[in-house]
């Protein structure tokens, strides 16, 4: 008695099923066909020459038989600029803070244990996120304490500071500026196109451009303000031999530049604004004040934080003004971590350079991480 044995072929796909997966897949490999390049050349412009160079900030240029050669010094160049010879130049001297400086390192420590208490209560607290912030925090009070000493009567700021200076100083005073320039010109007045016009212009002229500008203005000797200087006494009185004043030469430069950005974006943001509730807000006896705080600036916070983030990310790479204008000097009182890494690179040390950029991305990389995430939950709240 034989036995038939029954097998199972394979199941046989419908020729539509087989058409649609083969159509899928194709659709994967063109998507990515057409990816990758625009991959490959982000990878070569940015990703490459970034490692590349965080090689080099741990290497030292030699020169040998026939060119040169980088011979790997690991965090020499770091520990040069931090605790090294060259500490001076990049953190400064530092001294014992006056009344005044006790009183903002305690308002600012006291505010980042009050945001890390506050935290820790939410209920959202994850070990991951407590690590960041105790990090973060530290890395603030500490920051916030070298601004202090360096800052004080018997201190001397270095590029890291004084390119802080630029930054906060600069960016405060270009909003606020800006923020009236847009508010006087949504008023209904005539010519008011033409200041529109004319509050552009200096966002025109290239950065190199405004410095030599700059240098002319402040000139009291032969200056086409000498008049002016000679009528207030201050004819042949140089700019750059005071810190301060070579400083405050920079920071005028530099608000003046980038001013006209902080306008034309805020102009935009409150001239998109609803009037129907700033017409409800009048109905119902508002000032202009009470307007102003409970309806337009609320409206437009996430234009303003959005921009602000821009302007901080441009205002760390400061280097036409300091270099033009003052030379960085007097002695080295107006250099910015960019102008450092360069005045370094010209004397062929390429690590120190390489070293001095990476210190400058690093600090980018964290003060716009927590401004965009403090931004992101004062958004959150709204």
């Amino acid at each position: 008695m034989s036995v038939a044995v029954k097998t199972q072929s394979p199941p046989q796909l419908e020729p539509s099923a087989l058409s649609a997966r083969l159509q899928a897949w194709l659709d994967r490999v063109a998507g990515s066909a057409f990816v990758m390049p625009a991959v490959l050349i982000v990878l070569f412009l940015s990703i490459f020459p970034l490692i590349i160079s965080l090689y080099i900030s741990l290497a030292q240029l030699k020169f040998a038989r026939g060119g040169f050669e980088l011979a790997f010094v690991g965090l020499r160049n770091y520990a040069k600029l931090i605790i090294g010879i060259d500490h001076g130049h990049l953190l400064g001297v530092l001294s014992a803070p006056s009344p005044l400086g006790w009183l903002a390192v305690a308002a600012v420590v006291g505010w980042l244990i009050y945001v890390f208490v506050r935290y820790l209560r939410s209920g959202v607290a994850t070990p991951g996120g407590f690590v960041g912030r105790l990090v973060s925090s530290l890395i603030a009070a500490s920051g916030v304490w070298l601004i202090v000493a360096t800052l004080s009567p018997t201190g001397r700021p270095g590029t890291l500071v004084v390119t802080l200076v630029y930054v906060f100083v600069g960016l405060v005073v270009q909003y606020l500026i800006g923020l009236i320039l847009a508010l006087l010109c949504i008023q209904h007045f005539p010519g008011r196109r033409f200041f529109r016009v004319v509050f552009l212009l200096p966002m025109m002229i290239t950065p190199v451009g405004v410095a030599y500008l700059f240098k002319m203005l402040t000139d009291t000797s032969k200056g086409p303000f000498y008049p002016v200087w000679n009528a207030m006494g201050l004819s042949n009185t140089s700019w750059v031999t005071n810190p301060w004043g070579a400083r405050l030469a920079v920071i005028i430069g530099d608000v003046w530049q980038w001013t006209p950005f902080m306008f034309i974006v805020l102009l935009a943001a409150l001239e998109s604004q609803s009037v129907e509730s700033i017409e409800a807000a009048v109905v119902d006896g508002a000032n202009r004040w009470q307007i102003f705080r409970e309806i337009t600036l609320p409206a437009i916070l996430p234009v303003s934080s959005t921009l602000i983030l821009i302007r901080l990310i441009e205002a760390f790479k400061i280097v036409d003004l300091p270099n033009v204008l003052t030379a960085g000097g007097p002695g080295t009182a107006t250099e910015s971590l960019t102008l450092h890494a360069f005045s370094i690179w010209r004397t062929l040390d390429i690590g120190g350079a390489t070293a001095v950029a990476y210190i400058l991305l690093f600090v980018v990389t964290f003060v716009t991480t927590s401004y965009a995430n403090f931004m992101r939950q004062r958004l959150a709240e709204a």
